[in-house]
């Protein structure tokens, strides 16, 4: 026997095996179809007997295996059920040949066999047969089940009859030897008359006559069988035997203290007759509940509990039948079903560090050589088994061992998909998640070493599956667990890989239903603070005061709390105090660094927003080994109004397009990332016809572009100031206001030094785009110095040098001017002794805006002018 059933459990003794086969051409889907039903019957109660009958059905069973049913009777095929298509009469004596010949495959063994025919009507269907049953089609067939039923009282009766022939006790008679297939050759010309060897097959007989008890419902008679076969086989340390006596005495001891299974089966076993779950938890009272296969009697109760193993004592009995199992290397598949067996019990037992020494004796049994289907079956169950127990790890392991296997050098196919769930059904057991957010809580900086390096081993092999964001799901946070050389080395390979399909954020939903989720790069760049920058100066809009006569912000009651939330996600989504203008490019500065020890390039890096329509201008970036904080500039113009929200950020690494969200981000600092975007604004360029002043004469607000130029007037000299503005933006400049202002604090001093007229002006509006218009300014010098003895001293204090005569003195004198009233730009000053002269300060402002615009204008257009006399 060289196949293993890795679904094998202690209650699968009490089994009998039949085995439902297609024979001829039958479809996948209809032959499932009438199996599933036929499983559905895999109890029955015996009639007129409190015994039960279990089956266990199989659609495939290797013939090599049915030579050990001597050896173990629940390896014996004794029924046989074929599915077959027969649509014309013809075709019959054909299909019924198919039928024997499949019949001979197991004939050594059946009890009883059954043909499904479907199709086939006339005379042939309604000839009747013990044997064949006629079908018009798949869906009418109602009467499969009862035909399952009664097939299975036809085994029960052959069942009966051998086990009341193999137990009755001939004197007289010699007993055969049941032998394994690799036994026969071992007792030719032994001795048959020496009682060392009629011990030996009474051991054997008595071990078989058990395991016909315990299929037959007989469970007390099957623990004394077992029992007995055990003293007579150690005696004559027939070890193969005796392990297999042991485990029947096991097997029997499972079906009693376990009546629902562990197997882990979907639904508990019924349990015959009168016997209910409520007496099946007090069978740890000798002769408290009724016998399973004998009539109520307190004595079989008791003789039952006497010959049944305890819980622990099981466990025990099952050490040493493997114990013996051991020894013989043709018995390499039972060892190995043994230690399922055992591990199986102990589950149930909450046994786990027990259940894991069964499982590591399972790992080193040798078998043949297997094919690579079978290696991953046989690591899929270990996984499984280690799971049941509570080794969530070790499963994983197994699990990416099997997964591994799917994608050998030699298989000519590899299975990526089967690979690439099973890769996935490992994270839970190595406390992995395939949310970020899980990636940035810390919990995997937590790990030691050892596991880092197992978590970077696990990662590489998710590369290989998929090249998609999933498939390098684990590879960004191991990189800070590894080497250097190991580091380039995944990230290469990760850049072929993508090569080849290049890595999206869509997720992948595989024909078996699986969903490959997209998982990103959050940390290739780390980003570390995310700002949104308010326009520049000369776009920067400003609330409409003059034009509208009042400010549009409207005041709102301010009401103090001493209860400060510190919630991060509502700080991130607050409202910023600045705007942004539809169609301007506006700016969100990230400040990142590269973790990594080579430069890492990131290519398409962009914006992610909502709220508005927005058009994101993506970046290249080219970060140096471990740069530590670099600032970068991410662009972008809204195309429409309304409140945008900054979400995240997109990049492509390596190949792979990910998209970063900043609620993922961990120790991100930002100030909000909600701001409003108001309608297009003009875009208004002034120039004027005096020079530009080589100082400002008057610092500019923050929210003002000043420009000074420089005039130089007599007393009562008149000049004009020609204004040129131009529309250079999109939008028509419709508005347009003038206003000017004295920077002193004295008006009284001066008169009226600037005036215009807008008339001529205001008819070239609306100002198209790319349009010019012009207004004049009239400078007058004017100043009145009667009656001011004083005006000397407040013109110094005003910071206004005057050169001249005393204004109170009838005759012409020469006075140096004061060193600090030097005029502080050579060209603007004056020769001393020369005609008396004033430094003043006015200035004006241009506003421009556009009809219908919400309140908002472009910034004020300060021009300041210096004017000496």
């Amino acid at each position: 026997m060289s196949v293993p059933d890795y679904m094998q459990c202690a209650e699968d003794h009490q089994t009998l095996l039949v085995v439902v086969q297609a024979v001829g051409i039958v479809s996948e889907e209809n032959f499932f179809r009438i199996y599933k039903r036929i499983c559905s019957v895999s109890q029955l109660s015996v009639r007129d007997s409190q015994r039960a009958l279990f089956i266990r059905y199989r659609h495939h069973y290797p013939p090599e295996n049915n030579e050990w049913g001597d050896f173990q009777t629940h390896r014996k095929v004794v029924g046989l059920i074929t599915i077959t298509d027969c649509f014309s009469p013809k075709d019959w004596p054909q299909t019924f040949e198919k039928f024997h010949v499949q019949k001979e495959i197991y004939g050594s063994t059946l009890y009883d066999s059954r043909l499904f025919v479907f199709g086939l009507q006339g005379d042939v269907a309604e000839q009747p047969r013990p044997d064949v049953a006629f079908y018009p089609n798949y869906d009418d067939c109602d009467s499969v089940e009862k035909r399952i039923e009664d097939f299975i009282e036809s085994l029960f009766i052959v069942l009966e009859s051998k086990r009341l022939d193999r137990a009755t006790d001939k004197s007289g008679d010699k007993i055969p030897l049941l032998c394994v297939p690799f036994e026969k050759k071992d007792f030719v010309g032994l001795d048959t008359d020496s009682r060392h060897y009629k011990k030996r097959c009474q051991g054997r007989m008595r071990k078989h006559v058990g395991d016909l008890c315990l299929q037959a419902g007989m469970l007390q008679d099957a623990l004394v069988h077992y029992h007995m076969s055990v003293e007579l086989l150690r005696s004559v340390n027939d070890f193969l035997w005796l392990g297999a006596a042991l485990e029947g005495l096991c097997s029997a001891s499972v079906i009693y203290h376990y009546p629902g299974g562990t197997g882990g089966k979907t639904g508990a076993r019924r349990l015959p007759g009168n016997s209910l779950p409520s007496e099946a938890a007090n069978r740890h009272r000798p002769g408290a509940l009724t016998t399973n296969g004998i009539n109520p009697d307190t004595s079989t109760e008791i003789g039952r509990a006497k010959n049944c193993l305890s819980p622990e004592d099981i466990i025990d009995k099952y050490k040493e039948a493997i114990s013996y199992y051991s020894k013989y290397k043709n018995a390499g598949v039972i060892e190995l079903e043994a230690c399922v067996k055992a591990v199986r019990v102990l589950a149930i037992q909450k046994r786990g560090m027990e259940a894991s020494e069964f499982l590591q004796n399972a790992v080193y049994i040798n078998l043949r050589q297997l094919s690579e289907e079978e290696k991953i079956q046989r690591y899929s169950i270990l996984s499984e088994l280690y799971e049941l127990i509570g080794f969530h790890r070790k499963s994983a392991f197994f699990k990416r061992v099997a997964a591994m296997q799917c994608v050998a050098p030699s298989i000519a196919e590899p299975g990526w998909r089967a690979c690439y769930k099973l890769l996935l059904e490992t994270l839970p057991g190595y406390s992995l998640s395939l949310d970020p957010k899980d990636f940035n809580k810390g919990t995997h900086d937590d790990l030691g070493l050892g596991w880092r390096l197992l978590y970077f081993h696990l990662a590489c092999a998710f590369e290989q599956p998929l090249s998609s964001p999933s498939s390098a799901l684990p590879t960004e946070p191991t990189f800070y667990f590894v080497s250097s050389s190991e580091k380039k080395d995944v990230t290469q390979s990760l850049e072929n890989y993508t090569a080849k399909c290049p890595g999206t954020m869509e997720p992948i939903t595989l024909p078996d239903g699986l969903t490959l989720p997209p998982v990103p790069f959050t940390k290739l760049p780390i980003v570390r603070c995310v700002k949104l920058l308010s326009l520049p100066t000369s776009l920067r809009p400003q609330k409409v005061k003059s034009l509208l006569g009042q400010s549009m912000s409207t005041k709102s009651p301010f009401i103090y709390s001493p209860i400060i939330a510190h919630n991060r996600g509502e700080e991130r989504n607050k409202k910023i105090d600045f705007q942004w203008v539809q169609g301007d490019v506006c700016e969100v500065q990230l400040m990142v660094y590269n973790p990594m020890p080579f430069e890492l390039r990131v290519e398409n890096m962009g914006l992610l927003t909502s709220g508005v329509e927005f058009e994101s201008l993506p970046a290249a970036l080219s970060l140096p080994a471990e740069s530590g904080l670099y600032p970068v500039t991410l662009v972008g113009v809204p195309q429409t109004t309304g409140m945008i929200t900054v979400n995240g950020y997109h990049t492509t690494v390596f190949g792979v397009f990910s998209d970063c969200l900043l609620d993922n981000l961990p120790g991100l600092k930002t100030s909000g990332s909600t701001v409003e975007v108001i309608p297009a604004l003009p875009r208004l360029q002034i120039s004027t016809s005096l020079p530009r002043s080589a100082h400002s004469l008057q610092p500019s607000a923050g929210d003002e572009i000043a420009t000074n130029v420089s005039v130089q007037l007599f007393n009562g000299e008149t000049q004009q100031l020609a204004i040129t503005l131009e529309n250079i933006g999109l939008e028509p400049l419709e508005q347009l206001e003038v206003t000017s202002k004295l920077l002193t604090t004295k008006e009284k001093l001066y008169g009226d030094f600037l005036s215009w007229k807008l008339e001529e002006t205001l008819a070239q509006f609306p100002l198209q785009p790319g349009k010019v218009a012009t207004f004049t300014i009239n400078i007058k010098a004017k100043l009145d110095f009667s009656c001011q003895e004083n005006l000397l001293q407040d013109l110094s204090d005003d910071g206004i040098s005057v050169s001249g005569f005393p204004l109170s003195s009838p005759f012409r004198q020469v006075v140096r001017p004061r060193v600090e009233s030097r005029p502080t730009n050579p060209s603007e000053g004056s020769k001393t002794g020369d005609l008396g002269h004033v430094k003043v300060s006015p200035s004006v402002e241009v506003q421009a805006a556009r009809v219908g615009s919400p309140g908002f204008c472009w910034s004020t257009f300060q021009l300041a002018f210096g004017v000496p006399f």
